[in-house]
């Protein structure tokens, strides 16, 4: 099925190990084969994602999870990380602390991927669009986070007060018609039954995520055409978590049946960011 306002897409989710062994992945893929070690199974789903253009306005980081805004930016350095970093960063440090009102934003860190097929390099500074359906964060993690990017001086006072991983996703270059990106609208989303953590295995230390069952009740949006003057806020963690606000919204990079066979292959950053308020 495809029509203007919907797709239907091959959506990726995960199945934890069934013997009862915690579920891992590595971060870094075999440079031979490009596929990473893990114990999660990968089990593909045909699914409809609707496009929002039009009506993205109605969907927030409270309510979906995810918020998509207008704000172009004159910064073009974005294949030079000191750039990113310095000037970069204070920018999409304003937009954030802008939309959300937020007191005070750290990024912690970036990732610029562009769409390469048929190869198998996926190091660091080679990263591809991520084809699974995921969340970056568990509370465990985001916790760990604060403690690692923040002066233990500030750590404890930090989270005694409300604060959210907020990740900033913007296309470089060309509008995102390739591979865009699909977000699950976390009202869908059974928040317990439908995650499971995933240890993330670094080189030198371990982080988590989240993987994600199918459910059939999922309901996946996504902005067709993103252009490099849009952005949007992918919520990965909030501490508040009272039932009255989104805690997270998995994500993925799809194929979308609908992109013209011209059209530029996907390139985009994304800004990873602890979220503090007063």
């Amino acid at each position: 099925m495809a029509t203007p306002d919907v797709v239907t897409a091959s959506i990726a989710y995960s199945i934890p190990p069934q013997n009862g062994e915690r579920a891992y992945q590595t971060i870094n893929a075999d440079p031979t084969t490009g596929e990473r070690r893990k114990n999660i199974i990968r089990q593909e789903f045909d699914t409809p994602v609707e496009n929002v253009r039009g009506k993205e306005h109605t969907f927030n980081l409270d309510n979906a999870g995810f918020q998509f805004a207008h704000r172009p930016t004159k910064f073009k350095g974005f294949r030079e990380d000191k750039k990113v970093v310095e000037e970069y960063y204070p920018e999409s440090e304003a937009i954030i602390k802008e939309l959300t009102g937020a007191s005070r934003v750290v990024f912690f860190d970036h990732t610029r991927r562009l769409r390469r097929p048929g190869e198998i390099d996926d190091s660091p500074d080679r990263r591809q669009p991520v084809p699974q359906a995921h969340v970056d964060q568990t509370t465990a993690s985001s916790i760990a986070r604060v403690h690692r990017h923040l002066p233990p001086s500030d750590a404890p006072a930090l989270l005694r007060r409300r604060f959210q991983i907020i990740n900033l996703w913007r296309p470089i270059g060309n509008p995102a018609l390739d591979w865009p990106l699909a977000l699950c609208d976390y009202r869908s989303v059974d928040a317990k039954q439908d995650t499971f953590p995933v240890a993330l295995v670094y080189p030198d230390r371990e982080g988590e995520t989240m993987g994600v069952r199918h459910n059939p009740n999922h309901q996946w949006k996504y902005l067709r055409g993103m252009t490099p003057d849009e952005i949007v806020l992918i919520k990965c963690f909030d501490s508040k978590q009272d039932g009255s606000v989104a805690l997270f919204t998995p994500h993925t990079g799809f194929q979308d049946a609908t992109t013209p066979p011209d059209a530029p292959l996907r390139e985009s950053i994304e800004l990873r960011a602890l979220v503090f308020y007063d």
